[in-house]
């Protein structure tokens, strides 16, 4: 792998040389360094690019690592990954993406993700999503997850956008399960002429299952973020969506929540907050000795942690 390719997964996913563990590092389209473990295989799709990644049942205590790069302009990466995680296995996925250009040339990367999480799986997904480079090229990621929960399957998503991605649409829908759990914690930021917009769909089938949708975003410059959610109710299921958003100069955010239900035990809730830093908050942190610009770093960073 070259420098680029070290440098973006040090932010994306914490490489420091090596991984530990099953991995699969993807860089400009192409599996540079791949590595299963006795419990987690990992084997290259026959019929369109990509990997499927087979959990055994019973797994416990593993992380695999599946970060992708684009480390140069003119690259548009489709990557179609399918997890299929066994009965009762408990995981951690790490799957972390960076873009990079120094030229007028489009880097582009666009992941498709399927999670088939058998009865009483559980997973942890972290991502994180950068831009990277003084090219003028635009630096675009558009991920695509999609969620199939078994009963009594727990499935946790944190992902981040750390900056510099011109524009990114995220997708994200779900089938879940009788008693079925699933947790989204999404953080954006976006300046400049940057935009992001996140669409979220999740369908409640089985008996007592239950969603949480958090979104956290702040657009900076002249950026512009949509927040779009979609919870079904067809049984006895709790479900929450919330979008929180900060605005600082002239960035925009538009928020469009939907809530259907159709069980009368579906209890589905649905919160928004959109606005600017507080005065008083700005003020606290500058009779401390901050500078104006400093304090607003501050809370920003607070607000995204």
């Amino acid at each position: 792998m070259n420098a680029i390719t070290e440098k973006l997964l040090g932010i994306v996913s914490d490489f420091k040389g090596s991984f530990q563990g099953a991995f699969n590092i993807r860089e400009n389209g192409q599996c540079a360094g791949r590595q299963s473990s006795p419990n987690i295989h990992i084997e290259s799709k026959t019929d369109r690019p990509g990997i499927d990644i087979h959990v055994l049942p019973g797994t416990k205590g593993e992380t695999v690592y599946i970060p992708a790069c684009v480390t140069h302009g003119d690259v548009n990466d489709l990557v179609y990954n399918d997890f299929f995680i066994g009965k009762n296995a408990d995981v951690r996925i790490v799957a972390g993406c960076g873009v990079h250009t120094e030229n007028e040339e489009e880097a582009r990367h666009n992941g498709i993700h399927r999670f088939f999480l058998e009865k009483g799986a559980r997973v942890v997904y972290e991502e994180k999503h950068v831009g990277t480079g003084k090219g003028t090229g635009a630096k675009r990621i558009d991920p695509v997850t999609e969620v199939t929960l078994d009963e009594d399957a727990y499935l946790e998503m944190d992902t981040v956008q750390l900056g510099g991605v011109d524009s990114t649409v995220r997708k994200t829908s779900g089938v879940l399960g009788a008693r079925a759990k699933l947790i989204v914690r999404e953080r954006i930021m976006t300046d400049g002429e940057e935009t992001a917009k996140t669409d979220f769909k999740v369908t409640l089938k089985g008996e007592d299952s239950g969603v949480d949708l958090m979104s956290r975003s702040v657009a900076k410059g002249h950026s512009h973020q949509e927040f779009i959610s979609s919870i079904r109710g067809e049984n006895r299921c709790t479900g929450h969506s919330e979008c929180d958003a900060i605005l600082v100069d002239g960035g925009t955010v538009g928020a469009a929540p939907m809530l259907e239900a159709y069980h009368v035990d579906a209890a589905l809730i649905h919160e928004a907050a959109i606005g600017k830093i507080a005065g008083e908050q700005i003020l606290k942190l500058r009779t401390l000795g901050l500078t104006e610009e400093e304090a607003q770093e501050k809370i920003i960073a607070g607000f995204l942690k």
